[in-house]
């Protein structure tokens, strides 16, 4: 038997198992470019209009961290593949936990071993998480390249910006198999293929910013060879031969290493607990602590302090750039303010961000089915905890995380951005307020989670993912595709003020806020009555 027998079999059992996520990221995805491409091209018709728009944007070094350098053109293809490059980051990201979810998870959860007892050769879980990224991630490519031939950019451009994202899955995808060999606990996995992503996009960052002597910083980083295949601005395609000679290397240190190991165990040691619990986990909400902190840390240092750095540091640029283009100030109207440039950009900003941030309350409701799902929560219900108290210890972090999360953000920004106008005490208040009233929004997705996961636990997961998909496709593309607005309305994120800048009408967050203890209500009624567990 070859070590590889069985990986198409796995593969179509990942495929099958991700159905509904799968199709939903790649789509999102694959059709940013086109989104971006087609409003740019009404709101900058000309070169040297993309070239003004460039030159400002590229003289903020917050922004240059984000987008690199600036092209060498200002074609519409070379402006959408500078602009669109936290997208190749995104997929980085997802390469990387996309593998160790069907790796070093399934380990964990003991279905490896199972699975191992049949005709199933040692690499072939390794290979089929790969071969299922690397598809993913071309096809992701293939809708990039199709939409921006659409918009009448050259096939080359389109070809080699849709391969830079491909490749941006696929090495990280290969990067996150060997993270995976690594520690015996999933959690660990992913922290650690989450740093090597983030230690190569802060390399590749620093070296564009500092430039001159420096900037040979970014050609260290994977991230940096991807962001140097310049597409529209040079196309060079030898680029592809270095990532190719990487994914091939790391693939290989991957497959070597988890060939070392017993199945279920890492090559780094555990580092053993004590012998009894502290009064730290004396409680479940104790335990929720431990369980949620990691993500809880990792949003708050990546959404809240450097997203809202982020955004008001750029703000006041961005108002700058929107005070002179009458179109594009309109447009971010519509995302999320009504007076100033700047507080339309920071409002249309925070909107953004709070989408974001819902998916960070998702992922904590969802923690109660993937505790009962691996019969973590049975053994804790046997105890003298009942299941609204067990239930109760995880809805703090669903909702009051994403609330301190919007928190930071809103401190962050107002900070940044008040510092920069000279009006640290106006803005302030005004930017954390814009922050606050997105929490309804939030709170309603992760309580139409809380309450599928009550009902009908096994369709959670798809339910609050599709939920998000849906408010995001209606937020960023609905207005372009000049959809009605009632079906505008069904997102909750329609119904939030404008702030800073416009009035507060409170109604819509009442009833939104009433909505969400209704939903909550729904789904700790429903867990109270089935059976624990339902797998």
């Amino acid at each position: 038997m070859s070590a590889f027998t069985g990986t198409g079999a796995l593969a179509r059992l990942i495929v099958r198992r991700d159905r509904v996520l799968l199709p939903i990221w790649m789509l999102l995805l694959g059709l940013l470019p086109l989104s971006l491409a087609s409003g740019t091209a009404q709101l900058y018709p000309t070169d040297a209009g993309r070239q003004g728009y460039i030159d400002n944007l590229a003289g903020n070094p917050m922004l240059l961290l984000f987008y690199g350098t600036k092209p060498d053109n200002a074609s519409l293809g070379a402006l959408i593949y500078w602009r669109s490059a936290t997208g190749m980051v995104i997929m980085a990201l997802i390469g990387v936990l996309f593998v160790i979810r069907h790796t070093r998870v399934e380990e964990e959860a003991g279905r490896r071993e199972l699975l191992g007892a049949t005709v199933v050769g040692r690499h072939a879980p390794v290979a089929a998480a790969l071969a299922t990224i690397s598809c993913a991630s071309v096809l992701v490519g293939a809708l990039v390249t199709l939409g921006m031939i659409s918009q009448h950019t050259p096939a080359g451009g389109a070809a080699a910006m849709g391969l830079a994202w491909a490749c941006a899955g696929i090495l990280f995808g290969a990067v996150g198999a060997a993270a995976a060999q690594l520690s015996e606990g999933a959690g660990a996995a992913r922290g650690i293929g989450v740093a090597i992503v983030g230690v190569a996009f802060g390399v590749r960052g620093a070296g564009d910013v500092a430039g001159g002597g420096l900037s040979w910083l970014s050609w260290v980083s994977p991230l940096g060879w991807i962001y140097h295949v310049r597409a529209y601005a040079g196309d060079h395609w030898w680029v592809f031969a270095v990532i190719a000679a990487a994914v091939l290397a790391v693939t290989a240190l991957a497959l070597r290493l988890s060939a070392r190991r017993d199945v279920g165990a890492g090559l780094l040691p555990p580092k053993l607990g004590p012998a009894s619990a502290g009064p730290g986990l004396a409680s479940p909400l104790a335990l929720a602590w431990r369980l949620h902190r990691g993500s809880l840390y990792g949003w708050l240092i990546g959404l809240g302090i450097v997203g809202g750095l982020l955004f008001g540091g750029v703000a006041k640029t961005s108002g700058d750039l929107l005070a002179d283009n009458e179109q594009l100030k309109q447009i971010m109207e519509r995302l999320g303010g009504a007076s100033g440039a700047g507080d339309v950009f920071i409002a249309g900003s925070l909107g953004l961000g709070a989408i974001a941030v819902a998916a960070y309350g998702i992922s904590a409701a969802l923690r109660m089915r993937t505790e009962e799902a691996a019969l973590r929560s049975e053994a804790l219900l046997a105890t003298g905890v009942s299941r609204l108290r067990w239930a109760a210890s995880h809805l703090v972090f669903a909702f009051l995380g994403p609330t301190l999360v919007m928190v930071v953000t809103g401190l962050a920004a107002g900070l940044l951005y008040g510092t920069a106008t000279g009006a640290v005490g106006r803005e302030l208040p005004r930017v954390l307020a814009g922050a606050l009233v997105q929490l309804p929004a939030i709170w309603l997705l992760a309580a139409l989670t809380v309450a599928v996961f009550g009902l009908a636990p096994r369709r959670a997961p798809a339910i609050g993912w599709a939920a998000l998909s849906l408010c995001v496709i209606l937020g960023q593309v609905g207005a372009a595709l000049q959809l009605s607005q009632a079906l505008l309305d069904v997102s909750p994120f329609t119904h939030i003020p404008h702030v800073p800048g416009g009035p507060v009408a409170a109604a819509p967050l009442l009833v939104l806020t009433a909505i969400t203890v209704a939903l909550v209500v729904a789904g700790l009624a429903g867990f109270r009555r089935r059976d624990v567990p339902i797998t």
